[in-house]
């Protein structure tokens, strides 16, 4: 098995499995699941991770996660399935995982928007 290299921004993803937290009045939460997996064509960083964002129902609204493939086009007839995309509302789109800390910091920032969009202060 290939071996991630770790790192704080890493171990700080690591350590926010299986968290929940509870945003707002009205009753919005974050969920990060997030495991250390075999280096493989689908999941080159070693993570398998689900960053999301819920509202009160507990429907996702948002997140990043590395799951289920996506399409991605890079032009004319240049389509392929990649892993790693970005969730928000019904759209999905291919996400560009460069690290943990930045995986994070977008992850925050979509919340941000998306707890924006829904009227909800905190």
């Amino acid at each position: 098995m290939a071996i991630t290299p770790r790192n704080d921004s890493l171990d700080t993803l690591l350590d926010l499995d299986g968290i929940r937290y509870f945003l707002g009045e009205k009753g919005h939460s974050v969920r990060f699941d997030v495991s250390l997996v075999e280096v493989s064509a689908e999941r080159p960083h070693g993570l398998k991770y689900a960053l999301n964002i819920h509202d009160p129902s507990g429907k996702r609204i948002g997140g990043f996660d590395n799951s289920h493939p996506v399409k991605r086009s890079d032009g004319p007839g240049g389509k392929r399935d990649e892993y790693d995309h970005k969730h928000r509302f019904r759209t999905v789109r291919a996400y560009d995982y460069t690290d943990a800390a930045t995986l994070l910091a977008d992850f925050w920032t979509l919340a941000n928007d998306i707890l924006v969009h829904e009227g909800v202060a905190f």
